[in-house]
This record gives structure tokens, sequence and C-alpha cells, in this order.
């Protein structure tokens, strides 16, 4: 009687067992799916223009047309903003940001657009303009994905008039991959994001370029009340103890070969 309740347990033993290996073993380890989940993705559009006239149009489009159609489409939080022209770089800029919650979502916009009546109706004059009369010289469009620090954008917390206002705009591009996702690393693990964060930059976003000219290449924008503003902020990042201990360290050498910036403003019909 012994022997059958024995063996009875070492059945229960075994079938337990079968039914869960390893039972100390609870979570799953993260896949590369559920570790991308949340992250936004961005395209940056930027028209370039030879007029005024262009300008114009254009801006009736975005403000008249595109910018209730893509909210028609749970697209909120669109930015546009005009470029800061200078002495090298005279030529007229509009640049649109748009986030999405999926490649999906971006992929499928443009023809959910033009299904839209009231959409095309609107912005006809963008729309339906001549070979001979385009309302743009060209636009470059830049793909990204949110940084794993910042995943989603954040409107900026401004109160002062637009025209006044400096949303800075960086490219930072890297010699190669590896010294590109190095620089990538430098902002999240390294802390850059935490910095600027804790010295007010007032991010909007972080990005990796996935489809671009320029790449392998990585680009941010930060916010600041006014141009006095932005180099206060700048000169007490440069002369941050987080920095200096950043830029020392080794493995962060040699990361960016080449930087952009612009310098721009919101117009008055932009989110923020």
């Amino acid at each position: 009687m012994k022997t059958i309740k024995l063996l009875s347990l070492l059945i229960a033993i075994a079938m337990a067992s079968c039914g869960n290996p390893n039972p100390e073993t609870k979570e799953t380890p993260e896949t590369p799916e559920t570790a991308e989940e949340g992250r936004e993705f961005y395209q940056l559009k930027i028209y370039s223009f030879s007029s005024d006239e262009q300008v114009a149009t254009v801006d009736n489009y975005l403000k008249n047309a595109f910018m209730p159609a893509v909210k028609k489409q749970g697209i909120d939080q669109v930015g546009v903003f005009k470029f800061r022209t200078n002495e090298n770089d005279t030529i007229q800029k509009t640049f649109v940001l748009l986030p999405f919650e999926s490649l999906e979502q971006f992929q499928d916009l443009d023809s959910k657009l033009l299904e839209d009546e009231t959409y095309t109706a609107a912005g006809s004059a963008y729309i339906d303009a001549n070979y001979d009369n385009p309302p743009y010289d060209h636009i470059e469009s830049i793909l990204l994905q949110a940084f794993t620090d910042m995943p989603m954008m954040k409107v900026p917390n401004l109160d002062g008039p637009r025209s006044e206002r400096v949303y800075e705009l960086r490219s930072y591009e890297s010699p190669t991959e590896k010294y590109y996702r190095n620089k990538v690393d430098m902002f999240n693990a390294g802390g850059e994001v935490t910095l600027f964060d804790r010295l007010d930059f007032n991010a909007v976003f972080y990005g990796e370029v996935l489809s671009g000219p320029k790449m392998p290449n990585l680009m941010y924008m930060t916010t600041h009340a006014d141009m006095p503003t932005r180099d206060k902020n700048w000169e007490a990042f440069v002369d941050s103890p987080e920095w200096k201990e950043l830029i020392a360290m080794p493995k962060y050498e040699n990361n960016v070969n080449h930087a952009d910036i612009w310098f721009l403003y919101p117009t008055e019909y932009s989110d923020y």
C-alpha cells in the first residue's frame, strides 16, 4: 500500500513538472516588439520656396485644408514652423512636424486625405496647382522614431509671443552607423535627455532618423521663450557637471562629425 502511495506521489510530481518545467520563472523576457511599443514615429516635412506667392499658397493650404484634415484622422499636436533666415541661408522654408502612433498610420495618411472631399476642396489651389506654377520648389521628408527615454512628443510650456519663441531643431550626423548608435546611447543611457529636462529646455521630441538625406543621424527639437533665454540655457548645459563628465568619457568620443542647426518660430496656426 505504501508502495502504491509513493508511486502516485511521484507521478503527480512528474505531471506537475511537465506542465510547468520551470515554475519559479513566471515572466517572459521582453521581445524587440514589446520594447518598441509606445515609441511614436514622426515625419518632418520641409518646404522650400523661391517666392512669397508660394509661401502664401502653402500657408493657406496648411491652415485651412491640411491641419483640419489630419485632425480628423486622429493626428494631433501638429507643429508648423517658419525658418529664421540668415546671411548664410536666405531660402524661405516651412517645417511641418507630424506625430504618428504607428508606421501604418503614417503610410495611410495621404490616401485618406485624398478621400476627404472637404480637404480636397479647401486645398484645391495647392493640390491642383499647374506644373509650371508649383506651390513650392521641393519638399524634404524625414521619417523618425522617438528615443526610448522620451517615447512621446511633449508640447512645450511657453506662453510668450510666438514671434519671439525659439524652436531649435538640430541634426547630428555620425561617421558610421556604430558611432551613430553610440550617440543615441549617449542621449538615453548617458543622460543627455535627463540633463536637457533638468535645465528646462522644453524638448518637443528626440528622434532616430529611419529615412532621410543625411544618415546616419538623429534629430531633436528644444524650445525657448526667446533667444536670450536660449543662449542662457545652452551656457548652463555646457557648464553643467553632467555634460563635462559625459564628454570626458572615452566611450563617447568622435560620435558626431557634423551638426546642422535651424532656428524656427511657430506659425499662428501651429498647435504649439
